[in-house]
């Protein structure tokens, strides 16, 4: 009777000296991928070199794009009670829209 050591230690792989192309395929494998991530790492170096050194500052301006209006005066013209469409927000629907 096999004893559960012999049963783990058994080899159920198949012959694996026949062929032997795993060893040489598996060393194919790893040296294409060690190339392909040596050329993406030397690829991104080149990108980042060409970045400046400082982005310019975006230009402050003074009047407030149509999404800092709606939330800086939340009363331009239409009240709580002043409700033409059923919509809650019907007045800025049709800004969207």
């Amino acid at each position: 009777m096999l004893t559960a050591v012999e049963v783990l230690a058994e080899n159920n792989f198949g012959d694996t000296r026949s062929g032997g192309l795993a060893g040489p395929m598996g060393l194919f494998l790893i040296l294409l991928l060690a190339t392909a991530t040596i050329l993406l790492i030397r690829n991104m170096n080149a990108r980042l070199r060409r970045l400046p050194d400082r982005f310019p500052q975006p230009a402050s301006s003074t009047e407030p794009t149509r999404v800092d209006a709606a939330v800086a005066d939340p009363t331009d013209g239409t009240a709580a009670g002043d409700s033409s469409t059923p919509a809650p927000n019907g007045h800025q629907q049709h800004l969207n829209g």
